[in-house]
């Protein structure tokens, strides 16, 4: 018996012929950091929460006002969407979030889903790869310039979008990025936006600001999961 994942909607939301962006944290900030950066600077809005009865039970204080530590923001125009989670989710909740990420996906008519994963490594330099679910996807990874992985695993909820993405035969792209592993790794954010945006029509990520405020979010961030990792062992 699978977990029941929720997902609920502030607004109406159209997305048709839109794409969706995979927020949750992955070995490391940078995806999450990446993301917030794209939901600011490409205007994207709070449009859904995600919840579930084995999530962390906790609320995240932002401006004085409680917030669901996995939400959803959206640009109707530019027709994006991201889901954004500031709780690191047990491998045993992976498959089945994946599962509820692209069912609604496939209910809003997206085309194109992306996700992301860290590789270990001492510099930023080395090129970013990426692998698609479907031979169509695959072919968009290569048209944006995007080396396609051959051989290799991909971990967590990116492994998960794959696997379910063949099956349903569902556009998934899954980039793969360089990252040192400390500090604030605004580089690496950078990197990742960078292809974003190459994969995205209208996705912009504001370089400078991502650099001067990646450490202040990466703090945010780890104070988040860090109290909802507390909370989640209270509970077991």
């Amino acid at each position: 018996m699978y977990p029941k994942i929720r997902i609920k909607e502030l607004r109406p939301i159209n997305l048709e012929g839109g794409y969706l962006i995979d927020g949750f944290p992955s070995m490391g900030f940078s995806s999450v950091i990446a993301t917030e950066s794209i939901i600011h600077t490409s205007n994207l809005k709070l449009s859904g929460i995600i919840d579930s009865d084995v999530f962390p039970a906790i609320s995240l204080i932002k401006d004085g006002k409680p917030n669901f530590p996995t939400r959803i923001f959206v640009n109707d125009e530019l027709k994006i969407a991201a889901f954004l989670s500031h709780i690191a989710l047990g491998e045993s909740l992976h498959r089945n979030v994946a599962r509820k990420m692209l069912e609604w996906a496939k209910n809003k008519k997206i085309i194109l889903t992306l996700s992301s994963v860290s590789v270990k490594s001492k510099g930023t330099g080395e090129e970013i790869m990426a692998i698609g679910s479907t031979e169509n996807a695959t072919k968009k990874a290569k048209d944006a310039g995007l080396k396609v992985l051959e051989f290799g695993t991909i971990p967590g909820i990116p492994g998960m979008l794959l696997n379910e993405g063949s099956i349903t035969n569902q556009d998934v792209i899954v980039i793969l990025f360089h990252s040192e592993g400390t500090g604030p790794d605004f580089k690496s954010g950078a990197q990742l936006c960078n292809a974003i945006s190459k994969l995205i029509p209208g996705a912009a990520c504001d370089i400078p600001t991502l650099q001067a405020e990646a450490e202040k979010v990466e703090e945010i961030i780890k104070k988040d999961l860090d109290d909802a990792k507390h909370l989640d062992s209270m509970y077991r």
